[in-house]
């Protein structure tokens, strides 16, 4: 039967609770052999007459390892064995295996404070050894214990450290299950990409070193990617392949697993059909669950059997079981599907008073579990600050022997001392002589741009005058004079001669007063304060084109976007006057080109001046700078700009000009 579309997407958020708890808790128990019931048979029969000494401690630690998988109370007893042996023999020789072997069997037993202590003596002990394949597996391990506990944040932190060791200690049969730790990490960190690479490589390694364990690890942990990531039929695919290696291997928690999680996918791949055997053999092995945690998870999975089926009664004795059970051993993980179940159950059944209350039991739960969450990470941090406490007593402690024994030291040390900071003295008064000569050509510099632009300032009001004495008056009177000569000349009889003279002496005034306006203009351009630089810059050289002294040609870029303020306008119409004049006077040249170019991007004006004279050595100009170029270079230093000139004998002369404007 198929669910409705709202159904599933009720239970996907069931679902991910509940795979959250199967990304797989026995990541620990790497290298187990499962199936090894006539190994542990001829282990208990040599055990059985052998000698009090450290081979009994290994015959003992090799019968827990046999148990470890499946009967958590006989794996129990033979490690407390293992360890009242070894305290009485006085060796410690067994401290790493008997504290890791403690920390997996309280990690099954959900005890967080033993699994994680025993877990930290055996770093410790891995630590003084130097020992980095038994470090690397120690991180695993703590990693694995942090995940199961729901700290991933912490767990990433170990994961790291013991990928990276395991990588320097090139120990590549544990590949496989730190991979899987690794994708159980970010599993949980909901990073459900970078888990099922991981979960893959895991397989992948645990293939190659036939770590059986690994490779079902390995696939519970794929499948959970795949379903995160809705990749469905691929999930219960691996899960097929995971409850197959499981029978073949006789491992009862990877079967339940594997049949928990295929009614899980298959229930929200809409597929209920196929859950039936699932939930009939999982219904079966009830009895031999290994944990109150597994047995919890399988109600969840037949009740889900159950609503598939419609017999809406029996799944919800199944949630009333699971939780019970649940409540006794205050699985909060396990009480969340359930509730969330149950809520999915009256939803089925349009009671939807009864499926909010769950609703709200579910989210209460959430709240408990974060809260418990934010407790022990707040538990952790003043047990990791007290230690530091502690360590950093312990160091002054020894910082102060130190003290007393390097007395003598420190009173060498001190005449070394003193002499350096002499040095450094003396060194510090040089540095601040030098900043001070910085300050001062600073200071002059300023003062020389203060100057020019005064004169320059002074020059265009100059050159604004005589234009305007020039024009107003000079401009005037001469245009007074050739208006009473023309009446003079309408008026009076004069002889041919004179009258010829006349027309001669009135053409002349008509040349001086073109002059004279030429003059001004050139002082005082009136069409640059009116129409600005771009207009100016194109009329000049059309003027000069026009004279025939030599081929001038005018472009412009972006030209028309920008408003140049008038004193940089003035400034760079000076600068262009001169450059030509000089390619007219000096260069000998036949064409001269001048460029304008404004970036709006850059706000930037830059303007080149090019001619095909005889062109210089541009050293000259370093050495011996005429009048004319230094007031280029002062004019460009006044609009704090940039000059580049590049020329060379017979190769003509090119001037860059940049200025930042802002006018746009």
């Amino acid at each position: 039967m198929l669910l409705p579309a709202f159904i599933c997407s009720i239970e996907k958020n069931v679902i991910y609770s509940m795979r959250k708890l199967l990304l797989i808790i026995s990541i620990l128990l790497v290298g187990v052999a499962l199936n090894a019931q006539s190994k542990r048979d001829s282990l208990l029969r040599v055990l059985r007459t052998a000698k009090e000494d450290t081979a009994k401690i290994t015959l003992l630690l090799a019968v827990q390892k046999t148990y470890s998988a499946n009967n958590f109370d006989s794996s129990f007893y033979y490690i407390n064995t293992a360890k009242d042996l070894a305290d009485k023999l006085k060796t410690d020789k067994f401290d790493y295996p008997i504290n890791n072997k403690y920390s997996i069997y309280y990690y099954f037993k959900n005890d967080y404070d033993k699994a994680i202590s025993y877990a930290l003596k055996a770093k410790e002990v891995a630590e003084k050894q130097k020992d980095l394949v038994l470090l690397a597996r120690t991180y695993n391990n703590i990693a694995g214990i942090h995940n199961h506990f729901n700290h991933p944040k912490i767990a990433i932190e170990y994961m790291l450290k013991c990928l990276d060791i395991a990588e320097r200690a090139k120990d590549s049969s544990t590949f496989s299950s730190y991979n899987v730790t690794a994708s159980e990490t970010y599993g949980s960190l909901r990073q459900w990409d970078k888990a099922a690479i991981y979960a893959i490589k895991g397989i992948g390694y645990g293939k190659q070193f036939n770590e059986v364990g690994s490779v079902m690890n390995g696939m519970n942990n794929l499948s959970v990617c795949y379903s995160q990531l809705n990749k469905l039929d691929s999930a219960v695919w691996i899960n097929e392949q995971q409850l197959a290696l499981a029978k073949r291997e006789n491992n009862i928690v990877h079967t339940n697993y594997a049949l928990i999680n295929l009614c899980y996918n298959n229930f929200r791949n809409g597929n209920t059909k196929a859950m039936k055997p699932y939930c009939d053999e999982l219904r079966r092995n009830n009895n031999s669950l290994p944990g109150m945690r597994l047995a919890a998870e399988a109600n969840v999975a037949l009740a889900l059997g159950f609503i598939g089926e419609e017999k809406y009664v029996q799944a919800a004795a199944q949630l009333d079981s699971g939780i019970l059970t649940a409540t006794a051993e205050e699985n909060n993980i396990s009480l969340e599907n359930l509730y969330k179940t149950y809520s999915v159950l009256y939803y089925l059944q349009k009671k939807i008073k009864e499926a909010e209350l769950y609703v709200y039991k579910t989210d209460s739960v959430v709240s408990k579990r974060n809260l418990e969450e934010l407790n022990q990470y707040a538990e952790d941090l003043e047990k990791k600050y007290g230690t530091e406490k502690k360590e950093a007593q312990i160091q002054l402690q020894q910082t102060q022997l130190k003290q007393k024994n390097t007395l003598n030291y420190l009173l060498i040390l001190g005449a070394a001392a003193l002499l350096i900071i002499l040095l450094l003295g003396y060194r510090n008064y040089k540095n601040r002589q030098r900043l001070q000569q910085l300050k001062i050509d600073e200071l002059l510099a300023e003062k020389k741009l203060t100057a020019t632009e005064a004169v320059l300032k002074g020059e265009e009001q100059e050159r604004t005058r005589l234009a305007k004495d020039l024009h107003d008056g000079l401009g005037g009177m001469l245009s007074g004079v050739k208006y009473s000569l023309s009446n003079m000349k309408g008026n009076m009889i004069m002889t041919p001669d004179n009258l010829q003279a006349m027309e001669r002496s009135i053409d002349m005034l008509d040349g001086s007063i073109k002059e004279m306006r030429r003059l001004a203009h050139n002082m005082m351009p009136e069409i640059l304060v009116r129409y600005g630089l771009n207009v100016a810059l194109q009329e000049f050289c059309s003027d000069i084109d026009q004279s025939g002294v030599i081929r001038a040609d005018y472009q412009s870029v972006g030209m028309d976007k920008v408003v140049v303020e008038q004193t940089t306008a003035i400034t760079l119409y000076r600068i262009v006057q001169e450059l030509v004049n000089n390619a007219i006077k000096h260069a000998a040249a036949k064409n001269v080109l001048v460029q304008a170019h404004a970036s709006e991007q850059e706000k930037l004006l830059t303007i080149t001046v090019e001619d095909d004279g005889k062109g210089f050595d541009v050293d000259t100009l370093q050495r011996s700078p005429g009048i004319g170029w230094s007031n280029i270079q002062n004019r460009v230093e006044f609009l704090k700009g940039k000059i580049d000139v590049k020329s060379a004998p017979d190769k003509g002369v090119s001037v860059l000009i940049e200025v930042n404007v802002s006018g746009f």
